[in-house]
């Protein structure tokens, strides 16, 4: 080696681009996309293990809520209002399962994002209205579930096929909003962790991306899981209200009063399993949202 390469090599300063393996594509290609997709320099068994999670959560989530759908959809019995968001959940949840999870497994496969920049806009846009679909259809239900339970006379007047649909069609139209901000200039869809997902950019600091990040965070997870906590805490106060007064009045209690009490105790199980999921729901995507919230914060 000559004197003037001893130097050159010395001197050499690692760039992000010796630490990052890039994967190899045609020159093109390569100058058109290496800022935005790149391989990250993981063991490949990393991939294998989240490419098995993922396969295996894709495969429970199309499988549970195609059942749950076929199952209100051939009986007309369980074609009730209050049913009407939990199909609406289960439709979200199969959407979200089976738009995310075979396009997920096969970049974990691949090791890198294979489907290109636009293909990297639509995963996250779909990820992001079927998730966010599924969180606020968790606040109407237990919103729903309140009324019924603290308020039922006025719930009568207000529950409706009708309402419940309107209320289901603002659903969907508040989480597009929200799904379609990054597509026009309000933050923006990039790839994310293992660089084999996609979702808003929570990391470049920027005011528009800080400025979603914190906006999406406070009104599509902790404020609706505030309204949740709140709807189910004097939904528990109500229950056990009403069973207090039921023993005070012991064997004078009136046909009528037993009746609504039975009503009420039906609907509070029908609370208790929408609680459930809303307890894992919560606890699957609270480390995201707090994860977000710390690459806002710098």
């Amino acid at each position: 080696m000559s004197r003037e390469q001893e130097i050159m090599e010395n001197n050499k300063i690692q760039t992000p681009c010796d630490i990052i393996h890039h994967s190899p594509r045609p020159a093109a290609d390569m100058e058109s996309q290496h800022s935005f997709f790149w391989k990250v320099d993981v063991p490949d068994h990393a991939h294998y293990i989240v490419a098995f999670f993922v396969l295996v959560i894709g495969t429970l989530g199309v499988t549970g809520n195609a059942l749950v759908i076929f199952a209100v959809y051939s009986n007309k019995k369980l074609r009730t209002v209050p049913n009407y968001f939990i199909v609406n959940l289960a439709v979200s949840d199969f959407l979200m399962a089976i738009t995310q999870s075979p396009i997920f497994f096969i970049n974990c496969l691949y090791k890198e994002w294979v489907f290109g920049e636009l293909g990297c806009k639509m995963y996250a846009f779909c990820g992001a209205l079927f998730g966010i679909t599924s969180m606020i259809t968790l606040l109407a239900i237990s919103i729903d579930r309140y009324l019924v339970i603290t308020k039922p006379l006025q719930a009568i007047q207000w529950t409706s096929k009708r309402r419940t649909s309107l209320a289901i069609v603002l659903v969907w139209l508040y989480s597009l909003a929200w799904s379609l901000a990054p597509l026009v200039g309000w933050s923006s869809y990039i790839p994310e962790g293992l660089m084999t997902s996609c979702t808003w950019d929570y990391i470049t600091s920027t005011s528009t991306n800080k400025s979603y990040t914190l906006m999406l965070c406070c009104f599509v997870f902790f404020i609706p899981l505030g309204i949740i906590s709140y709807c189910y805490l004097f939904m528990f106060l109500a229950i056990r209200s009403t069973s207090r007064d039921l023993e005070k009045l012991g064997t004078h209690i009136r046909k009528s009063t037993l009746i609504q009490q039975q009503s009420i105790r039906k609907e509070w199980k029908l609370a208790k399993i929408a609680f459930v999921v809303i307890i894992v729901y919560g606890l699957s995507w609270a480390p995201y949202a707090c994860v977000a919230l710390i690459a806002w914060a710098g």
